[in-house]
């Protein structure tokens, strides 16, 4: 596995979380989860509107092996969603670190992001 982006945190469900310049968090699957999920054929954001919790689903992936929801690890307000998505999934599976991300939030608490995995921890984590 190529090592994680060192600039965002990393939810041990194995959700990446990048604080953005203008303040947003945005959150997409790991390229981990991606390769044990193998093909992406769907992608479905339950939250698109409105707070969200840490914790929370806030959608879901199927791929042709399993179906998996998709957690955000921090409280907050959604302000976008990646429409590219529901006619591309497969950007997943091609570049799930940029074009392929999920969801953007608006932080309730920033601070909140220090609780999550650092990319190294992260690693250590998926190596198991």
């Amino acid at each position: 596995m190529a090592a994680p982006p060192s600039d965002r945190r990393y939810a041990t469900t194995h959700e990446w979380h990048k604080l953005e310049e203008d303040g947003t968090v945005s959150i997409g699957l790991t390229q981990f989860a991606v390769d044990e999920l193998t093909d992406i054929t769907f992608v479905e954001v339950s939250q698109t509107e409105g707070e969200v919790k840490a914790g929370e689903a806030i959608g879901e992936v199927e791929s042709v092996k399993a179906t998996s929801d998709i957690y955000c690890g921090i409280d907050g307000e959604v302000v976008a969603v990646n429409e590219a998505l529901a006619e591309q999934p497969e950007l997943l599976n091609t570049d799930p670190f940029e074009k392929g991300w999920i969801l953007r939030v608006k932080p309730a608490d920033p601070a909140q992001l220090d609780a999550l995995l650092s990319a190294e921890d992260y690693e250590k984590q998926c190596a198991g």
